[in-house]
């Protein structure tokens, strides 16, 4: 038990440490969506719809959380009801984040993204039940995370210095792009851990599985924090 726990800390820090000195960009809209969205002058739902759809579908931040919060759901009202909650999160600070101008460091928010993986993988281990004996309202924390990655959403927009003539339109449009990608996404996830659950494997590889979110988790967190330090970014 020792040597795992002697592991698990050494690769901890081996990839926070790779996390600090490999800054990643974060996954933004670049190359042609943004000079597509840049040179947008007027509602244009269909492609703010399209964008929203693939910036959720490539979010591997996102998807890794959601991941995590459906790892042991097997029922599709629970599994519904967590990802509304999600939704609602998004939806209201990517909305508010645009509308509002709310300014925030996205190396900063993503930083808190990756974090909710952790926090999320910790979870599944029963890490805060046996930590501090007490098991968090996963409804609330799902929650709040979700407003938290909207603000994620929110900065990827806000540096396109997006153009205000049909600006609500094409937000909506985009936010629920992105709810139509998280479904794409989530299903095919889900799918793929329905048939990992009917195999005996999935009971023995579970906790590894978790632990290796968890790891993923730090690794984002990391490379967002360096982010923020080396470059300088300031909200």
């Amino acid at each position: 038990m020792k040597s795992v726990v002697r592991v698990t800390a050494a690769a901890l820090a081996v990839l926070f440490v790779q996390g600090l000195f490999s800054v990643a960009a974060a996954h933004g809209i670049g190359g042609s969506d943004a000079a597509f969205v840049a040179a947008t002058d007027g509602p244009d739902p269909l492609p703010f719809l399209y964008l929203g759809a693939k910036h959720m579908v490539t979010g591997y931040d996102h998807l890794l959380f959601l991941t995590g919060v459906i790892f042991f759901l097997y029922r599709l009202k629970q599994i519904a009801l967590y990802v509304t909650l999600f939704s609602i999160g998004h939806s209201i600070t990517l909305l508010a984040g645009v509308l509002m101008d709310l300014q925030v460091s996205a190396f900063l928010v993503d930083a808190v993204i990756g974090l909710s993986v952790v926090w999320k993988a910790f979870d599944n281990l029963g890490g805060f039940k046996t930590l501090i004996g007490v098991q968090p309202d996963n409804r609330a924390i799902v929650a709040g995370f979700g407003l938290i990655h909207g603000f994620g959403l929110a900065t990827k927009l806000q540096a396109l210095n997006l153009n205000p003539n049909g600006l609500i339109a094409n937000l909506v449009s985009f936010n629920i792009g992105v709810e139509l990608g998280q479904i794409l996404a989530l299903s095919v996830i889900l799918l793929a851990m329905t048939f990992w659950r009917r195999t005996a494997s999935f009971s023995r590889t579970a906790n590894a599985a978790n632990v290796i979110l968890m790891l993923a988790g730090f690794v984002l967190a990391g490379q967002q924090l360096a982010g923020f330090f080396l470059a300088g970014d300031v909200p």
